[in-house]
């Protein structure tokens, strides 16, 4: 996939608290000015990196680190608003900012945390390498000690996520085990012989799965597999052994495999990390970025005391690194970044009886895990993120709602009265943004203070993301309740642009025969009551150059019933023959309206209640045959698209 920037010319959506913005210099020792009207409308507090520890927050001696300001503005925040003012530059965390109640604002007050005017505060948690010596001065291959135990699978250069070191196999070089793989091609004898096999991965790019799988060891021609990961990429639909459609291979993460410039390789045992140079480079003069944390900031109180009353706008977040994957669990993805973890109870013979389904299989399914996002957002009302930039992440840029198991609070659900408006998303390795969960306690919560909802995400850009985890989404909108999606634009993604629902029916009033005959209820209820999908809205938006990767799926997807839900005015085009709109297992009560794309397919079947929706004026495109409508304006943009 191109990791070609494709944000010349991008849009910016008019934002109202940019004019309240100070203008300044960020430097040690600088007085902010800070208009008048703004003094009586709002207290103030100022953070710059690099000052003088010992700050107390005021333009003259600003706080140097962001969670020094926290309980400032929440006290302060009894009386009225609050804006942290963020200094340009680059705040490098230790750990995550967490948000709680106790930091939030107070008696209906916001506390805003943006960018001084013209100024770009980066929060990262990578750290930046320098020190650079040769390594080998033929293969150009540049090293550095970063320390043992350090660990990352991503790399970030010059602003741009670096591939890994790996190399592309073919499937016929070997035969699928119950343990792991045979090597039947000689050419690859040599695996034997490598150092350092427990990090080496095995990944399968499939159908609608992008699976990872680590090795154990290898002896002769037999690779044995890390377990529970083999078991558990090895069962269900579209494996890594029995792939639906693609199916390409790789080998991944060992020296041995640093063979195109721009790659890298960290021997964690020994703590160097190594990078192939590009012709005529010199690893020092880069800015090379090794993230050293998982999440960047986690905004989450409980369901009796949310956090609320928090903004954040013209930030840039960057810099982590998702280590699950690099586990014994690996990456047993089933779809838009719900994955296995843990052993679970198989057929014996699994490896060919449960390569597309079985009983055994559907316990498994209210056990998914969602991939964690680098800023997470739950048990929280009244939060608003807008105009900032979220880049060079190796898991979902922004998590709204998501399941407990995918948050560092461990509280998931509760996201409500959220505003999520003129971000861009961009060299992300999961989702741009994902809203909702996908337990049990998200489709039919225990306590109606988990339901997500009333939530706006609009005029985004989402922009090559799914760069590692090639199966997420642009944007997934899973069990929520009146979520907005609308003005965004789209484009240059590996599988689809915009997802909305989850559960494939199984979860809605009276459940589905189809998952009947697939023994899924031995293993969960019939539901007799709806579930939290409903009154949405999916309009106005752009998207565009989808499915690079995958083979199933649509521009945008939808699953299960969600009453009183419109997808209208929506205008997708480029999505590498495939489908535009995807109405999958269980869709039912939308009302399509005036989409236009190369058009839709209905996944209907007569047990699967993919049904009762309705469609009108909708207009297939072929070529550049589009309706006067979307004929786009003079900015080359579709018409409701980066503009209200």
């Amino acid at each position: 996939m191109s990791r070609t920037r494709v944000l010349r010319g991008l849009w910016t959506a008019p934002l109202a608290l940019f004019a309240l913005l100070v203008q300044s210099l960020a430097t040690a020792g600088t007085v902010y000015a800070v208009p008048a009207e703004r003094q009586a409308a709002a207290a103030a507090l100022y953070v710059a990196p690099g000052v003088a520890p010992g700050g107390n927050g005021t333009a003259e001696q600003p706080f140097a680190t962001i969670d020094q300001a926290q309980q400032p503005a929440h006290r302060l925040s009894v009386d009225s608003d609050v804006v942290v003012y963020l200094a340009g530059g680059t705040y490098r965390l230790s750990k995550p900012l967490t948000f709680g109640s106790g930091d939030s604002g107070q008696n209906g007050h916001t506390i805003t945390y943006q960018a001084v005017s013209g100024q770009q505060p980066v929060v990262s948690g990578a750290q930046q390498m320098s020190g650079w010596q040769v390594h080998d001065q033929r293969g150009k291959i540049g090293s550095v000690h970063v320390g043992t135990g350090v660990n990352t699978r991503q790399l970030y250069v010059n602003g741009e996520e670096a591939p890994r070191a790996a190399i592309q196999v073919p499937r016929s070089g070997f035969t699928f085990t119950r343990t792991g793989l045979t090597v039947t091609d000689s050419s690859f004898d040599y695996l034997a012989g490598l150092s350092h096999q427990t990090h080496m991965e095995v990944e399968s790019l499939n159908s609608f799965t992008d699976r990872y799988a680590p090795v154990q060891s290898i002896s002769g021609t037999t690779i044995t597999m890390q377990q529970p990961a083999w078991n558990n990429n090895s069962w269900g639909y579209d494996t890594i052994n029995a792939p639906f459609a693609g199916g390409t291979m790789y080998l991944e993460n060992n020296y041995a495999f640093l063979k195109q410039a721009g790659q890298w390789y960290l021997d964690s045992s020994t703590g160097d990390l190594y990078y192939r140079a590009q012709p005529g480079q010199n690893p020092n003069s880069l800015d090379i970025e090794l993230p050293r944390l998982q999440s960047l900031l986690g905004i989450s109180g409980s369901y009796g005391s949310p956090a609320t009353g928090l903004a954040f706008t013209g930030i840039r977040f960057t810099g982590t690194s998702w280590l699950g994957p690099s586990g014994s669990d690996g990456y047993a993805d089933q779809q838009s970044g719900a994955h296995i973890t843990g052993a679970c109870a198989m057929p014996a013979n699994w490896l060919s009886t449960c390569k597309s389904g079985c009983p055994q299989f559907e316990a498994a399914r209210n056990h998914w895990a969602q991939m964690p996002a680098a800023v997470q957002v739950s048990a929280a009302t009244g939060i608003t993120f807008s105009g900032n930039t979220f880049s060079e992440l190796g898991q979902a840029g922004l998590g709204m709602g998501n399941d407990g198991v995918a948050t560092a609070s461990g509280t998931g659900l509760g996201a409500g009265g959220v505003t999520i408006t003129g971000n861009t998303f961009t060299d992300i390795a999961g989702s741009g943004i994902q809203v909702g969960g996908i337990q049990p306690d998200a489709h039919h919560p225990g306590n109606p203070q988990m339901t997500d909802q009333n939530i706006v995400i609009s005029d985004n850009r989402v922009s090559e993301v799914g760069t590692d985890y090639r199966e997420t989404a642009g944007i997934l909108s899973t069990y929520v309740t009146n979520v907005t999606i609308t003005h965004n634009q789209c484009d240059h993604l590996p599988y689809d642009g915009l997802d909305i629902g989850w559960g494939w029916g199984i979860n809605d009033p009276g459940g589905s025969q189809d998952y009947v005959n697939r023994g899924t209820y031995n293993y969960q209820p019939v539901y007799s009551t709806p579930t939290t999908l409903k009154n949405n809205t999916v309009s106005h938006n752009l998207v565009f150059d989808t499915k690079k990767a995958m083979f199933d799926g649509g521009s945008i997807y939808s699953l299960s019933a969600s009453p009183g839900s419109v997808i209208s005015d929506n205008y997708m085009y480029g999505n590498n023959h495939t489908t535009a709109l995807y109405l999958d297992e269980g869709s039912r009560y939308l009302n399509v309206v005036q989409d236009a794309g190369n058009w839709a397919l209905t996944n209907a079947g007569a047990n699967n209640h993919t049904d009762d929706s309705t469609f009108s004026g909708n207009v297939l495109v072929s070529g550049s045959n589009w309706p006067q409508g979307a004929a786009g304006d003079p900015a080359g943009r579709r018409p409701g698209v980066g503009r209200r």
